[in-house]
């Protein structure tokens, strides 16, 4: 039976029936002229085959219009191609001297590494007999060592890539902190806590219960953790295309051959023609690009640093959530503080308030006293439901970073609590464990290597690309002759695809490549100056809040001293009213100062903490 050629398996371009006839796969008579039928294999450089056979009358046609083209494109296209090659050829050599460079070195490691049995030969019969080693295994030949020597000289070619070598981070030279003595000098009742797990230093159980909840239900955390899978499966995929990779395929259609096409005008007319056509294909294949020149390898490279940049951020994420858990419960024991001095102000002023006006009944007092007294009770309550809102909302942050809906666990921290005190941060702090231990800066490093390596990936495109590819498959008319020797039609094809004009695309790449690699560098450093900002920022705050504590301390002391001798003096008849209420709204603002500032106290010793990259393990 004869069909239309040009049909394309899954596995590359399938020789048909009518141009491969069944003599092309069977073996030549052998030596002894049995004739013992053999399976031929072809090797050809060819592309797929075309969908459509085009007629006879074709090429002529073709070759007339490419005739036609080119009269038209060569005065256009040979200026520019020109100006091309003598941009490319001072490159392109200094990138192949380079390559031939590296493959001779590596195809001599591999010459001195065969067994020298040739020399043998020459040695005298005594000398031979001494030397067992030096003789040839069994069935050794010069043509066997010529193949030898030839496959390491590819495999060495392979080793071979184009690019730029990634030597490490650029060297960032950072002096000390500044702030680190005013941090060392300070005194806390703390002492300082592992890196690793700072928030156990403040000694609360409930941080750490909600710190550790947070890692473990955290929904951003768990994201980050995804894009960590997705990166390494991108990173998996990329190493995968070093490799050859294998398909399978089987198919079964059914053809109406109609009679006015080629193929039905011809066969029409033969013996035993059938146009209903049942074809039946089974085949496996496999296909490789030989990765010459490294552009495979850098893709792979580069997808295993962004793997690495992945796994840095999600470390980031995890101190970002700590840190922010820790500072929303400090903030909320905070507000649960001065929500209570508040609360006590109010009772204390309503019972000014009853005194007053008890003095008023009785003509001790003047009506303007319990106008103050009633202002200043008012005044107290008026702070209350700013305190009341600030708190709700930071406890409904603790939720959201527990993963949980707002109110889920507000209940735990409806017992008020005191503020805990600040450890110590661990001294010897310098600016250079910055580079080891801070995630977004680790993360830079690795996106900068990244980009390294996709250069390569772009210079790579100068060179060619080899492709190998073979088919192993059977296809017959009859599903009963489908596995016979008749059926089987093997295939092999070497591809080589070049892109030698294209008008600068891929020097467009190459400079697309370049600076990409220049804006992360300047990105990494930009990183690097931020994290010494922040731990700078954190250590100053943490040491001035401090100061400004012990003072508030004292300042409270005080006022309460004040408020009580003008509250016996009032009392006494020796002193106004407004002496009493003077002394009580300076000791309430004291003492919510005093609470707030000792909650920012906390809170920039979770800065300091986040800043230096605490929060995980190295």
């Amino acid at each position: 039976m004869l069909r239309e050629t040009g049909n394309i398996g899954s596995a590359g371009t399938k020789a048909s029936a009518a141009a491969a006839p069944e003599e092309a796969y069977r073996g030549s008579p052998g030596a002894d002229g049995t004739g013992a039928r053999g399976l031929g294999m072809t090797l050809s450089l060819a592309a797929p085959a075309p969908l459509l056979r085009l007629p006879r009358r074709a090429p002529a046609r073709a070759l007339a219009v490419i005739s036609r083209l080119s009269r038209w494109i060569a005065p256009h296209a040979l200026p520019q191609a020109s100006s091309l090659l003598r941009w490319i050829a001072p490159q392109a050599l200094t990138q192949t001297l380079s390559l031939a460079r590296c493959a001779l070195e590596q195809v001599l490691g591999v010459v001195l590494r065969l067994p020298r049995w040739s020399a043998g030969r020459t040695l005298a019969p005594t000398a031979r007999a001494r030397t067992p080693q030096t003789l040839p295994p069994r069935g050794a030949t010069p043509r066997a060592s010529a193949l030898a020597i030839g496959l390491g000289a590819a495999a060495c070619l392979s080793a071979c890539t184009v690019g730029p070598q990634y030597k490490g981070p650029p060297a960032t030279k950072l002096t000390d902190f500044h702030n680190s003595a005013a941090v060392d000098s300070r005194q806390p009742e703390a002492p300082a806590p592992p890196f690793e797990t700072w928030w156990t230093g403040f000694r609360d159980p409930v941080l750490t219960h909600i710190v550790e909840r947070a890692l473990e239900q955290n929904l951003d955390l768990a994201a980050a953790i995804a894009r960590v899978d997705q990166a390494r499966a991108v990173a998996r995929e990329a190493g995968a295309k070093l490799l050859p990779a294998g398909t399978a395929a089987a198919s079964a259609g059914q053809l109406y051959q109609s009679l006015n096409s080629p193929i039905g005008t011809i066969g029409r007319h033969l013996p035993g023609y059938d146009r209903n056509q049942i074809l039946y294909d089974a085949d496996v294949g496999a296909q490789w690009e030989i990765d010459l020149f490294g552009g495979l390898r850098r893709g792979a490279e580069a997808a295993r640093d962004e793997a690495a940049a992945a796994e840095a951020q999600q470390l980031g994420v995890r101190i970002s959530i700590v840190a922010e858990a820790a500072d929303s419960y400090f903030q909320a024991r905070g507000d649960q503080v001065r929500l209570a001095i508040a609360q006590s102000q109010v009772e204390t002023d309503t019972r000014l308030l009853e005194l007053v006006r008890l003095r008023f009944s009785r003509g001790a007092s003047a009506e303007k006293e319990v106008a103050q007294a009633e202002a200043l009770l008012a005044q107290a309550r008026a702070t209350i439901p700013p305190l009341r809102t600030a708190l709700e909302a930071q406890l409904n942050r603790l939720d959201v970073l527990m993963g949980a809906q707002p109110g889920t666990y507000a209940s735990e921290l409806s017992k008020s609590a005191d503020i805990p005190s600040a450890p110590a941060i661990p001294p010897g702090q310098n600016a250079s464990d910055l580079l080891r231990r801070r995630p977004d800066v680790i993360a830079a490093e690795r996106r900068l290597a990244a980009s390294n390596a996709r250069i390569g990936v772009a210079i790579a495109e100068y060179y060619p690309k080899v492709s190998l590819s073979a088919l192993l498959g059977f296809e017959s008319l009859s599903a009963s002759h489908l596995w016979s020797a008749e059926s089987f039609q093997p295939e092999a094809t070497a591809g080589l695809r070049w892109r030698l004009f294209d008008f600068g695309k891929v020097d467009a790449e190459v400079a697309q490549a370049n600076s990409a690699n220049a804006q992360v560098l300047l990105t990494y450093r930009q990183t690097v100056l931020r994290a010494t900002e922040d731990v700078e920022n954190s250590f100053m705050a943490l040491a001035q809040l401090e100061l400004q504590t012990h003072d508030l301390v004292n300042e409270v002391d005080a006022l309460a001293r004040a408020r009580d001798a003008s509250q016996r003096s009032y009392l006494a008849g020796a002193s106004s009213l407004t002496d009493v209420l003077d002394a009580d709204r300076q000791s309430l603002v004291a003492q919510d100062e005093l609470a707030r500032t000792r909650a920012d106290t906390d809170r920039a010793a979770v800065m300091s903490f986040r800043a230096l990259g605490g929060g995980w393990s190295m």
